[in-house]
């Protein structure tokens, strides 16, 4: 199911560590205190990893009631972005790379080409 998040309007990554330990009250509390965000928007999918990067919970608002959902790897580990600077709300690409290991933010530096005299 989170190979394929096309159905969401907006992604968004909680950096840094969060205790996988709390619930969906837990998660949304989060959302709400920590990352300044509404944690009943429809259609939106909040992620966040604890410590250990082979594990990741979503949670999602269904209008009726919240989905929690849990992805254990069983080999490898996901690429997360650790530095608390801000949420981060993913492009349906970005959740793509994220959900087969790779770097959600570039790495590549860009270079303005010189001006032709």
């Amino acid at each position: 199911m989170l190979y394929d998040a096309k159905g969401f309007e907006k992604i968004y990554v909680a950096p840094g560590y969060t205790d996988l330990r709390k619930g969906i009250d837990g998660l949304a509390m989060t959302i709400g205190s920590e990352l300044n965000l509404n944690p009943y928007q429809k259609n939106v999918l909040f992620l966040f990893c604890g410590r250990h990067a082979g594990k990741i919970k979503g949670l999602v608002w269904e209008g009726d009631g919240f989905v929690l959902l849990y992805k254990r790897l069983e080999d490898g580990r996901f690429i997360w972005p650790r530095t608390p600077q801000e949420v981060l709300d993913l492009s349906q690409e970005q959740f793509e790379r994220l959900m087969q290991g790779f770097r959600i933010e570039s790495t590549i530096r860009k270079v303005k080409p010189k001006e032709i005299c």
